[in-house]
């Protein structure tokens, strides 16, 4: 296999120093793709200096847009996706490849608790995990793990799903579920980031974060969520109806409007389900 390993990179030159040689100590024949999401520091200049090829953005598009640019110049049969920062080692990068030797198409570096950024990252990804894990039928242990190795051709299959900003790794997984490629996880150990601080910010992330849990559903099995919503609703309104029945002898239109919601969400429920299906149809 040949294999082309991609880095976006933000400001990240001191990561950059420490990754790049071990990688290409590691590699010497891989090529090594840094994506320059509009960086103000020497990022650039230092990828080149150490043998990368260096595509860079005018401004800042978001870490996905950084990953759909690196898929698309990468030449290799494998892409291995690993962070630009220092926390991803090299040398564990063959335990990503050798489960594609196996059949798997992605094959993903699995964090434990000790390599989350912080105990709520840690607690939302934790959730994340599980409903993924649900709604596929396989044990997710790592769903926004951004370390991971994938055969090009099927990921690039996917390049229109994925967002520019920071869910890539959500949206690329559930895909592959979705399309019965099979993904697998190898546990890996994770370092402290070399720099300042990372890009994401808790505020305005945290809400996007929470999206993924409903983009996990919409990308996956809409019913799934929609199915169960709606079963809410019509206990709801069936209770309400039979209580206000008992004590007023009548029908509210509380209740009228509950079975009413029940009956919508069911509806946009299957609707979205054949959006789904029609979105996959063409890796069918």
């Amino acid at each position: 296999m040949s294999i082309s390993i991609v880095l976006p990179a933000k400001n990240e030159s001191e990561g950059l120093r420490r990754t790049l040689p071990a990688l290409r100590a590691a590699f010497p024949d891989a090529e090594i793709i840094v994506v320059n999401d509009g960086s103000t520091d020497d990022t650039a200049q230092v990828a080149s200096t150490l043998g990368a090829k260096v595509l860079s953005s005018p401004y800042s598009m978001g870490n996905g847009a950084a990953i759909k640019r690196g898929a698309r110049a990468a030449r290799g049969d494998v892409i291995v996706f690993m962070d630009a920062d220092g926390q991803h080692d090299p040398a564990q990068i063959e335990r990503l490849l050798e489960p594609l030797t196996h059949g798997y198409d992605m094959v993903v570096g699995a964090r434990n608790a000790s390599g989350q950024a912080s105990v709520g990252r840690g607690a939302a990804n934790a959730l994340y995990n599980r409903l993924a894990s649900w709604m596929t039928g396989h044990k997710v242990l790592d769903l926004t793990s951004g370390f991971r190795a994938v055969r090009a051709a099927k990921f690039r299959e996917f390049l229109y799903l994925l967002p520019n900003g920071f869910s890539y790794p959500t949206t690329s997984t559930m895909a592959f579920f979705r399309s019965a490629y099979p993904v697998t996880y190898v546990p890996v150990e994770v370092a402290r980031r070399v720099g300042t601080q990372s890009h994401i910010r808790p505020l305005r992330d945290g809400v996007r974060f929470l999206l993924i849990i409903f983009k996990i559903a919409t990308l996956y099995s809409p019913l799934k969520l929609f199915a169960p919503t709606s079963v809410l609703f019509f206990l709801l309104g069936l209770g309400h109806y039979a209580w206000t029945f008992y004590a007023y002898g009548r029908f509210t239109n509380m209740s009228a409007l509950m079975l009413s919601a029940a009956v919508i969400v069911f509806l946009i429920g299957l609707i979205s389900e054949q959006v789904t299906a029609l979105t996959y149809k063409h890796s069918d």
